[in-house]
């Protein structure tokens, strides 16, 4: 790879960015250009390690062949330029994840949603308790966790729970989240202690901001109703509830968990606009080449990627083949990073060997 050439066009971007930034006078040009200068100043960083480096190695190589120099002295030199040859072979190591492809969305926030799939009341349980797990784990990371959107049973379940998830790098470290998580264990309703399988969906969204996704008025219904609790009781005497429905696509967004009918439209609008955001998205990724897919997953929603296994104790991540024996530590959100960075690195790598072969 021609370090020097890919560091070079990146450092005087890097530049160019800093120049319009002193004279941006649009809100949304700074913001962009912001948003790209941060995101080049770990790799020009190391580069400029790395430009000092070179020079440090052809110095050295020049005294070990200089053959006017007296023995000892090209000694040291020769030891010098093996060193710095290490150094060098390590540096590059670490710009070669820097120079990898990034996802846009990596720094945004997310719109996590859980369903709850095949197996009953059972499957509504285990929905709350994912949902519940990405709480303490957003706790665990220092994000701010809002919960959006519930629909309840009266047994203490979800059949579907919404949550918007602001932090430092959200969407990166949930994203591989999407999918089918699995439990296997024995149901608080069943009376026999025999143990079922269920499963819930989970989907991690980037939020889009409103310069990510343009929607007409002209294209919405938006409708009213009362907030219902679990049994189906209602919980607020106003209409406060929303419903929109996005008329070009079908897709169908609720809020009801604010008693402001503006703050319920608010939400339910962050959302609309996060899974056309995430469509649009996905539909782009799979223009591009359906072989980009990685070992890790493609986040289909139908794609199973996790079982929780209580009467084992255990927690497989089926992309990855890990097996952890902690999953009380899983759930309650302290080791799910485990996973979380196992499943960050086999997509480094995936897209490092892809990157090297293409």
């Amino acid at each position: 790879m021609n370090f020097s050439e890919k560091l070079t066009t990146l450092m005087t971007r890097y530049e160019e960015l800093t120049a319009l930034l002193s004279t941006a006078t649009d809100g949304s040009d700074f913001v962009k250009f912001s948003k790209e200068l941060a995101g080049l100043e770990d790799i020009v960083s190391v580069g400029k390690e790395w430009f000092s480096l070179q020079k440090e190695m052809n110095d050295a190589k020049e005294m070990k062949e200089d053959t006017s120099l007296d023995a000892e002295l090209r000694k040291m030199a020769e030891d010098d330029f093996y060193a710095l040859k290490e150094k060098n072979e390590a540096l590059e190591e670490k710009m070669m994840f820097f120079l990898l492809p990034k996802d846009e969305a990596d720094e945004k926030n997310a719109i996590l949603e859980v369903r709850a799939g095949t197996g009953g009341d059972e499957a509504a349980l285990f929905a709350y308790d994912l949902f519940r797990m990405y709480e303490h784990y957003a706790a665990v990371k220092g994000w701010s966790f809002e919960v959006v959107n519930t629909n309840e049973i009266g047994i203490g379940g979800y059949k579907e729970a919404v949550a918007k998830i602001s932090g430092t790098n959200v969407f990166s470290r949930l994203k591989f989240e999407t999918g089918v998580h699995r439990v296997q264990r024995v149901p608080a309703t069943e009376s026999s202690g025999r143990v079922h399988t269920s499963a819930a969906t989970v989907a991690v969204l980037p939020e889009a901001e409103e310069v990510d996704v343009q929607i007409n008025d002209k294209d919405l219904r938006i409708d009213t109703y009362r907030s219902s609790g679990a049994g189906g009781q209602h919980v607020n005497k106003t209409d406060s509830a929303i419903r929109i429905t996005h008329l070009p696509t079908g897709l169908v967004v609720e809020c009801q968990d604010e008693r402001s009918q503006f703050k319920n439209k608010d939400r339910a609008m962050s959302i609309l606009r996060s899974r056309l955001y995430d469509k649009e998205r996905q539909e782009k990724d799979k223009e591009r080449s359906d072989a980009r897919r990685s070992q890790v997953g493609s986040g289909d929603r139908s794609e199973r990627i996790r079982t929780y296994n209580f009467p084992q104790g255990r927690v497989t991540d089926h992309r990855i083949n890990l097996t952890l024996y902690k999953i009380e530590d899983v759930m309650n959100g302290s080791a799910l990073d485990e996973v979380v960075e196992a499943l960050i690195h086999q997509d480094q790598m995936d897209k490092l060997l892809a990157f090297n072969n293409g």
